[in-house]
């Protein structure tokens, strides 16, 4: 910087011109007027900072300084658009970062989607409360045809489900849903008939040690607010820890099957409580009740199946822990027992929850043998 012979100005490192100290701009080492500054340098858009437009490492409608690219962006391998790291989409065995575009075209001949594949939701039914699900087959190959098989026979009136790759299984397939109101999944969505055209290409779900049952639950559902949802999903996470017991029967899981897919938070005598300690990051997402989605909450505990009724009958229960969860308060889960909980079931409206639970000897009357064996 060199000061000019006139009190209080300065020279501006680019066009030698003489300005007031208070209509410099100071960029790296050098000072610019107001002129050069608007010819040659940007903001940030993320941290505010101000660079020469030549060290701009974002693009010229979102120019970012060299530490915020690095630290939160990237761009597409195929076209070079600027993407946020969370917006980037991986193939398999690559580390090459696409945009939705793109990585969509290059997986479009490819019925089997790589684990990292999230499209855009579209939401199916009425009301408030959405279950997605993503089932876990295996044994059955990871074959494209069967996956073109499954898809084409689930999307034949809407684009209901998408297939993907799951590291976990040994030689299968992961479908997934869209967002589907209960009423949705039960009568509207072909499971009956995806479910048994897995198990004539044969696949299996419940008899293999690998597959889960996962069901998402959008977290608008708890309330509008962050702290509403927060109170309303500590009570989700007490109701499965209170009744450990009978949830690990009705997921038909292992107790080391639950320490490796679906580990417990630990009982605690109150819902924020046991939140507070699966916000500290215990077990990650591979707990009993995944809280770190960012839209969704998601139940890990179930066994994977390609029995109908009882899909039917899981997607019955989670609605039902949900409406728990936002229906009462603290003080009135902690009394109520998993008699209590079974005794408010509308038998017509969950006929197969109620079957299931008499299956696996929940339920308050006499248990009724199963007429079909887990697939």
């Amino acid at each position: 910087m060199s000061e000019s012979k006139e009190a209080r100005t300065f020279v501006c490192t680019n066009c030698g011109g003489e300005h007031q100290l208070h209509q410099m701009y100071e960029i790296e080492e050098d000072q610019l007027c107001p002129s050069c500054a608007e010819e040659l340098t940007v903001l940030c858009e993320r941290c505010g900072e101000r660079i020469y437009r030549d060290d701009n490492a974002g693009s010229d409608l979102f120019p970012l300084c060299d530490r915020c690219y690095d630290a939160y962006y990237t761009n597409c391998t195929n076209c070079n658009r600027l993407l946020c790291l969370s917006e980037a989409y991986y193939e398999d065995d690559s580390d090459d970062p696409y945009c939705y575009d793109c990585y969509s075209d290059r997986q479009s001949d490819d019925y089997i989607h790589d684990y990292s594949y999230k499209p855009e939701p579209v939401f199916y039914g009425n009301g408030n409360l959405f279950l997605g699900v993503e089932l876990e087959i295996d044994d059955g190959g990871k074959d494209n045809e069967n996956a073109e098989t499954l898809t084409d026979l689930a999307n034949r009136a809407c684009e209901h489900v998408y297939i993907k790759s799951d590291g976990s299984l040994d030689d299968g397939l992961e479908i997934v849903t869209y967002p589907m109101s209960l009423d949705y999944h039960l009568h509207r969505m072909p499971w009956r008939q995806v479910m048994q055209k897995a198990l004539d290409l044969g696949y299996c779900s419940h008899r293999t040690g690998t597959c889960g049952l996962h069901v998402h639950v959008n977290r608008s559902y708890f309330g509008d607010s962050v702290e509403e949802q927060d109170e309303a999903i500590g009570r989700v996470l007490y109701f499965v820890e209170h009744h450990w017991a009978e949830l690990l029967r009705f997921s038909r899981r292992t107790e080391q099957q639950f320490k490796r897919w679906a580990a417990r938070y630990g009982y605690k005598e109150r819902p924020d409580e046991i939140l507070d300690t699966a916000k500290k990051g215990y077990g990650g997402r591979y707990t009993c009740v995944n809280i770190f989605n960012r839209d969704t909450i998601e139940f890990r505990i179930f066994r994977g199946t390609l029995k109908y009724n009882t899909l039917a009958a899981t997607l019955q229960l989670v609605q039902e822990i949900c409406n728990v969860a936002v229906s009462m308060s603290d003080e009135e889960l902690a009394k109520q027992s998993w008699s209590a909980f079974v005794e408010t079931l509308d038998k017509a409206k969950v006929p197969e929850l109620v079957t299931y639970l008499k299956e696996r000897r929940l339920y308050i009357n006499e248990p009724i043998q199963t007429t079909e064996e887990e697939q």
